[in-house]
């Protein structure tokens, strides 16, 4: 049994943040969950596919935010406990359906789970999704450790039902990514059995419905802003006359810093769960007295800016700041050395620094950028198109995947990203106004999430540009989660229906639809300069299985290879081509490190003296 569905309430566990949010919505008698992949969210959405097979629990990998949140919806329309999940960029696919679904509202708890990156470890920017709450009117619960990730998420659901809006719950990495202790609740039998009761006028957004239904949904807001000031989620400790305002993980650090400096007795604190809306009485109560307020939160100045809208409603002068050059910054994630620094100035306190540990014995780390993984499918296409179009200048939209790693010599194969699926789309204008020829990079997950639409405004619009369709048979970069072109029978799981991506380009319109097989180079450049040559819209297709995941499916090996030393001329176009992490040069001599070497061959086909060669037992 998977360890989130124990029924065992009393029971301690330690968890992964995003399994205590996991088994919070369980314990709330979710559902319905959908999502699609991303960092830092992806463990939680693996713990709801995990648990499906083992429930109740209905689950899907949705073709994009969009849709996810839409099914998602649906079921909360239709009585059935629901949460969306998704990285922080996501939200900015489903805003659309976002907006409009806050006048709608829903009939059971729906939760959407916004799982943001400071310092973006794997993503393209810092946004701070409390304004989309802000924005869309809705709710907002930030949770500052484990066991309220887990109780907040519970919570949301009842607070969701409570007010018939869905409730975005918004964390940060270091929640997600944490481990630590939760006790576990009641399980909730849940609710799989829906119902729909026609209603055109409060549920299909024409116009004049939907300017009744945002009276309604303004309505719900002033509701939400009675619960926010009553909740136990924002709460004041200390009573000094220095104030400090502080949210999620921040919460943790600035603990941390008051001990450490040791003026806990001279800050009060009001820590914010519940931040969309602010708690304004709450607020309000805790500016008297204060000499001067701090605000620590990541990201933008979203509750500092409140703060101080609500300090001149109440006709209060006292020094709120936040974010500035000597306090906290707009970029990047909190750290406790930094936000002690902060407090420390902010307060005028002495601030001893740290004694510095001895670390003359330890070893240089040596310095390793990311790479694509020995024998990367998409190492072999970005060489084979720099060889085919040898005699051509080419400009290279790219997108959201592995592959974004070509942007890093000797591949070089990345010139301009924006999200996910612009790859096609940005391509199309490009093409008109450049003289290069354009050639667009998308992976097959990212086609279908994204790509279509950019693809069929090539076609309409009769656009010079070739998109290489990058399909390694998996969503690789996030953890080998299926699309809909995967064959989800090879992962032993039945009834899913298999999407041709060829099947798709032609029946959109595309003339020139080229398959290629990466690893067979000279093939695959042939049939790529044909493609390159072609006026108009032509799509080359990459078929060849992620190497992590076909060792996965337990595929097959292949023998590793190595040098001839007797044959090697030592050019090192392997090396200087490829820069395959398999490859390394020892005492000026090409090596191949076995271990890591999966016998894809490329290598040995790129090397003019045959040089490189299988191991043989």
């Amino acid at each position: 049994m998977h360890k989130l569905l124990l029924d065992q309430p009393g029971k301690e566990m330690l968890v992964l943040g995003n399994e205590a949010i996991a088994r919070g919505a369980v314990e709330a008698g979710v559902a319905c969950a959908t999502t699609y992949p991303g960092t830092p969210s992806s463990e939680l959405s693996l713990a709801f596919f995990q648990m499906s097979k083992e429930s109740d629990l209905y689950f899907e990998y949705s073709t994009n935010e969009k849709v996810a949140l839409e099914v998602a919806a649906a079921a909360a329309n239709a009585g059935i406990r629901s949460m969306c999940v998704m990285k922080h960029v996501g939200v900015n696919v489903a805003a659309d359906a976002l907006m409009t679904l806050a006048y709608i509202g829903v009939k059971a708890g729906m939760v959407l789970l916004t799982a943001d990156d400071p310092f973006m470890f794997s993503s393209q920017n810092e946004q701070d999704n409390r304004y989309y709450g802000k924005m869309a009117g809705l709710c907002v619960l930030e949770p500052s450790s484990l066991p309220e990730a887990k109780a907040m998420a519970t919570y949301a659901f009842e607070l969701s039902e409570k007010l018939g809006e869905p409730v975005i719950l918004r964390t940060t990495t270091r929640i997600n990514h944490s481990t630590g202790a939760i006790t576990l609740g009641e399980l909730v039998k849940p609710n799989i059995k829906g119902s729909f009761t026609k209603d055109p006028f409060n549920l299909v957004a024409i116009p004049a419905v939907s300017r009744r239904l945002h009276t309604r949904l303004l309505q719900r807001l002033a509701e939400a802003e009675k619960i926010t000031d009553q909740t136990d989620f924002n709460y004041v400790q200390g009573e000094g006359a220095w104030g400090i305002v502080c949210n999620g993980v921040s919460y943790n650090y600035v603990c941390d810093a008051l001990n450490d400096l040791g003026v806990a007795d001279k800050v009060s604190i009001l820590r914010i769960g519940f931040s969309n809306p602010m708690p304004v009485a709450k607020v309000t109560e805790f500016l008297k007295g204060k000499e001067k307020i701090l605000v620590a939160e990541e990201g933008e100045p979203f509750m500092e800016e409140a703060m101080r809208s609500m300090a001149q409603e109440v006709g209060c002068t006292i020094p709120i700041k936040g974010k500035g050059p000597e306090l906290f910054s707009r970029e990047g994630e909190f750290d406790p050395a930094g936000v002690r620094k902060a407090i420390a100035g902010f307060f005028g306190v002495d601030l001893a620094p740290a004694a510095s540990l001895d670390l003359s014995d330890l070893p240089e780390i040596p310095a390793r950028p990311p790479n694509l993984c020995a024998g990367c499918t998409h190492r072999a296409v970005f060489y084979e198109v720099k060889k085919a179009a040898e005699d051509m200048e080419i400009m290279h939209p790219t997108d959201i995947g592995c592959y974004t790693l070509g942007v890093l010599p000797p591949l070089s194969s990345a010139d301009f990203l924006i999200c996910m699926g612009s790859s096609i789309s940005t391509g199309c204008g490009f093409s008109k106004f450049i003289d290069q020829k354009v050639v667009t990079y998308i992976g097959d997950s990212t086609f279908f999430h994204s790509g279509v639409p950019g693809l069929i405004n090539a076609v309409h619009n009769n656009h010079n540009v070739t998109m290489v369709i990058l399909d390694n048979g998996t969503t690789a970069m996030t953890g080998h989660q299926p699309n809909p072109g995967v064959d989800r029978d090879a992962m032993g799981q039945e009834g899913y229906n298999r999407i041709s991506i060829e099947n798709v380009v032609k029946g959109l319109g595309v003339e020139s639809v080229t398959v290629i097989k990466p690893y067979k180079v000279q093939k695959s450049v042939d049939a790529i300069k044909e493609a390159l040559a072609y006026q108009g819209v032509s799509v080359i297709i990459a078929q060849e299985l992620c190497p992590l995941y076909a060792k996965a499916l337990k595929r097959p090996a292949k023998k590793p290879f190595r040098i001839d030393m007797e044959k090697c001329k030592d050019h090192r176009l392997c090396v200087d081509a490829l820069g395959c992490p398999a490859m390394y040069v020892e005492n000026n001599k090409v090596a191949i490190n076995a271990e890591q070497c999966i016998g894809c061959a490329v290598c040995a086909q790129v090397c003019p003296e045959h040089a490189i060669v299988p191991i043989r037992d």
